[in-house]
C-alpha cells in the first residue's frame, strides 16, 4: 500500500483478532431462503437437490481451507469447525468470516446448474455468517449436538406439516393449528395413522443432516462425484507431525448422515478435537 499523506486513515481500522486457544465455529445461514426456495420451486418438505448443492459448496470450502476439520449442514445452513490452533489470516475475525461466507456463496452459485439444470437462478442468493469461540471439546460437541437436534425437530415438524397440506388437504394455517402443542411422538403418530408414513424410514440425510469430516489417508484417491455417493475422496494436503510430513500424506473428506450426539462418532475420530 502506497505510503502517501492519506495513509493515516488506516489508524481508524480496529484490530479484531480472535482469542487464541479456542475452537472457531463459523455458521452460515441462507438469508431469506424461505422466499428463495419458493421462487425456485424447491420440493417440500425436503429438496435433495438443494441439500446436495449445499454439501457441494461446503466441500469446496473445506478443500480451500485446510484448517476446517468438520462441517455440519442442515436445510440452508452450514457450520464449520476450525482447529483450535488455526492461525488462518492471523485469526482476524472479519477476514475469516467474510472470506468463508463469500466463498461458500460463490460456490453455491457456481454449482447451481449442476443440481438445477432446468431451473434458471432468478436472483442471487446470499448467506449471513457469524463466528463463535468455544473454549473446550465439551462445548464444541454440545454445539454440534444442538444443531443436529434442531435438524430432527425441524424435519419432523416440516414432514408432518407438508403431509397435512399436500396429502391431507389442509391449508397452511390449519396445518400449523393441528401441530400446535404436539410433541414428537404425536407428530409421528399423525404421520403413521393418517398418511402411512413411518418416520423411521425417512432418509437419514433429512433427519440427521450432513456431516463432512476429514480423515487421514496415506495414498491418493480419485475424486468422485459429489452427488454419486456419501463419501468423496479429495487430494488435500494433511498437516502431520514433522516426521510424518516426510511422507506424502493426504486426507479424504467423507460426507456422512450419521449421529453426532452420542460418543461413537467422536471416539472413532479423536483427531477432530486434537487441536
Amino acid at each position: 500500500m502506497a505510503n502517501s499523506k492519506y495513509a493515516y486513515v488506516r489508524n481508524y481500522e480496529l484490530p479484531d483478532p480472535l482469542l487464541p486457544g479456542c475452537f472457531l465455529i463459523c455458521r452460515l445461514d441462507g438469508h431469506s431462503f424461505h422466499r428463495f426456495s419458493e421462487e425456485h420451486g424447491f420440493t417440500k418438505p425436503n429438496d435433495e437437490r438443494a441439500l446436495k448443492l449445499m454439501d457441494h459448496a461446503a466441500m469446496d470450502v473445506m478443500t480451500e481451507y485446510k484448517d476446517i476439520v468438520l462441517a455440519f449442514g442442515e436445510s440452508d445452513e452450514f457450520s464449520f469447525l476450525l482447529r483450535r490452533s488455526t492461525n488462518l489470516y492471523n485469526r482476524r475475525q472479519a477476514k475469516i468470516l467474510t472470506t468463508l461466507t463469500s466463498y461458500f456463496t460463490s460456490c453455491y452459485v457456481f454449482h447451481w446448474s449442476k443440481y438445477f439444470p432446468d431451473t434458471s437462478m432468478r436472483y442471487p442468493p446470499s448467506f449471513d455468517g457469524r463466528i463463535v469461540l468455544y473454549p473446550d471439546e465439551r462445548s464444541v460437541r454440545d454445539y454440534f449436538s444442538w444443531r443436529q437436534a434442531d435438524t430432527h425437530i425441524n424435519n419432523l415438524y416440516n414432514t408432518a406439516f407438508w403431509a397435512l397440506v399436500k396429502q391431507g388437504g389442509k391449508t397452511t394455517s390449519e396445518a400449523h393449528a393441528t401441530l400446535r402443542g404436539t410433541v414428537s411422538a404425536m407428530k409421528q403418530e399423525i404421520l403413521f395413522q393418517q398418511f402411512n408414513i413411518n418416520y423411521n424410514d425417512i432418509s437419514p440425510r433429512y433427519k440427521k443432516g450432513s456431516v463432512l469430516v476429514r480423515v487421514p489417508q496415506e495414498a491418493p484417491e480419485i475424486t468422485s462425484e459429489h452427488s454419486a455417493g456419501q463419501t468423496v475422496a479429495l487430494q488435500i494436503p494433511f498437516e502431520r507431525s514433522t516426521e510424518e510430513k516426510k511422507k506424502r500424506a493426504r486426507t479424504r473428506t467423507e460426507v456422512l448422515h450419521c449421529d453426532i450426539i452420542g460418543d461413537e462418532f467422536w471416539m472413532a475420530r479423536s483427531f477432530i478435537l486434537a487441536g
